[in-house]
């Protein structure tokens, strides 16, 4: 186990947990917990023997609220500003990693939370989640991906329409609109994206690794190009497979 100011990180049997850990504020995300998330996130891509991870969060009532306007609402230097953005582009990580990312969702899932959760391949909601991205009401747009990510997840016209709004989802409209892959009841949340995590983790990772890669890569190609894509990746997994026997 390692543990950080703003985040607790483990690794169990090929499944690495991240756990946002500021209950006491909702788990609002703050420039500690981006500085952690990077550490860890590195860590994880760069490690063989995770094969899938698990993001959480502590306490009853929030995966993670938002983000801590306290301090991203404060305007440094553009200067400073580009150079911290240069040095801790979480987002980008969490998009780069290749191991399959699951969020487990509880209470609020908003803001950068909520953006968050868009970086992972699979949501799971228990039946208290509800979703919402409020930037508009503040006076700012999404900052970490959501005015992208949200509508390759759930189209265009619904983003638009949690943006213009703030309406906030509850667990089971997420569902309907496959913003989240599954809701289950609160005590069944982590055991289900532990079952998840183990039937990933039984496959042979470098498999995993390219049938993410080829899906997250090929959803900005045309079918044609992504059709290729597949072929190549495919040939080259046989090849290394090949290699390994």
């Amino acid at each position: 186990m390692a543990n950080f100011e703003t985040i607790i990180y483990e690794k169990r049997e090929g499944i690495g947990y991240i756990t946002l850990n500021r209950p006491q504020v909702l788990n609002v995300y703050n420039i500690r917990m981006r500085d952690d998330l990077y550490e860890v996130l590195g860590a994880i891509k760069d490690d063989p023997e995770v094969r899938v991870a698990i993001l959480k969060g502590v306490g009853e009532r929030a995966f993670c609220a938002g983000a801590d306007l306290t301090e991203f609402l404060t305007a440094p230097s553009p200067i400073i500003a580009r150079q911290a953005r240069w040095a801790r582009d979480v987002w980008g990580l969490f998009l780069s990693i290749p191991q399959p990312l699951i969020a487990a969702l509880h209470g609020y899932v908003l803001g950068s939370g909520l953006e968050m959760a868009l970086c992972c391949d699979l949501r799971i909601a228990s039946e208290d989640a509800q979703f919402g991205v409020p930037e508009m009401g503040l006076g700012i747009i999404p900052a970490a991906g959501a005015s992208q990510t949200l509508p390759r997840v759930i189209g265009r016209g619904q983003a638009l329409n949690m943006l213009f709004s703030g309406q906030w989802l509850k667990a089971a409209e997420a569902r309907r609109l496959k913003l989240v892959n599954q809701v289950v009841p609160r005590s069944e949340l982590l055991p289900m994206a532990e079952r998840l995590a183990n039937r990933i983790k039984g496959h042979n990772p470098l498999t995993v690794r390219y049938a993410k890669q080829a899906i997250n890569r090929g959803l900005d190609l045309s079918l044609e190009q992504g059709l290729k894509l597949e072929a190549n990746l495919a040939g080259s997994l046989l090849a290394s497979l090949v290699r390994a026997a």
